[in-house]
């Protein structure tokens, strides 16, 4: 923000690649809508929250803020551990698995900052930006093995189970000076419900959809 104020001539909208973690968590029946009051349940969350507020208060330039939800795509190492699980014939079942999630592939997401950048439409505004369909982790998971074609066994992770985990994880990654997917913070956003947030503000008012389907995002991810 400081750089893009030093430079008011010659920048016009500066696009904040924010994240659905700052509003917070949302089922399926009541996604997450940009007006809805922030309710970030993790650090990370809070950190997001945090940056958005920064744009918009001290940015002297024309802003524009994206929320995605998680990110798939080709050379994405977040979601490669799920990738080595199926392959090797496991089926891993957080919390059951019925976590509902929206999801958005990462070449629609570099379309719609592209889009917030340049549509005269999109100054100043918040806008989520995933797929249309709602997933869980179970059924992500069961359709990387359908394209893999390949058997899986189930692998249930309670959620109450994962807390030791989580605690474990963060620990040794204190020692090693290593981040992990699985922390403490992290568990707050796995025992949420879901994660789902509604795209429709993206559509409505800029025109633009993230079209690609799970199965072909997976297709080209895998």
């Amino acid at each position: 923000v400081e750089a893009v104020n030093r430079r008011p001539a010659r920048i016009q909208r500066f696009v904040h690649v924010s994240s659905l973690a700052a509003g917070g968590p949302a089922p399926a029946d009541r996604p997450a809508r940009e007006d809805d009051p922030p309710r970030p349940v993790s650090e990370y969350g809070r950190s997001k929250l945090a940056g958005e507020q920064e744009v918009r208060l001290a940015g002297k330039a024309e802003h524009v803020i994206v929320r995605p939800p998680a990110v798939y795509g080709p050379r994405d190492e977040a979601f490669l551990p799920l990738f080595k699980a199926v392959k090797a014939h496991l089926l891993p079942r957080f919390g059951g698995g019925r976590q509902a999630l929206s999801l958005v592939y990462v070449k629609d997401l570099a379309e719609a900052i592209v889009t917030g950048l340049t549509h005269p439409s999109a100054g100043g505004k918040i806008f989520y930006v995933a797929s249309a369909g709602i997933t869980t982790a179970a059924a992500l998971a069961g359709a990387i093995a359908a394209q893999l074609d390949t058997w899986t066994l189930p692998l249930p992770l309670p959620t109450v189970a994962l807390w030791p985990v989580c605690q474990l994880q963060e620990f040794v990654s204190r020692l090693t000076g290593r981040p992990n997917v699985l922390s403490r913070q992290k568990y707050a956003e796995l025992r949420a419900p879901g994660w789902v947030c509604d795209p429709t503000r993206l559509r409505a008012e800029l025109g633009f959809e993230a079209a690609t389907t799970l199965r072909a995002g997976i297709g080209e991810t895998l």
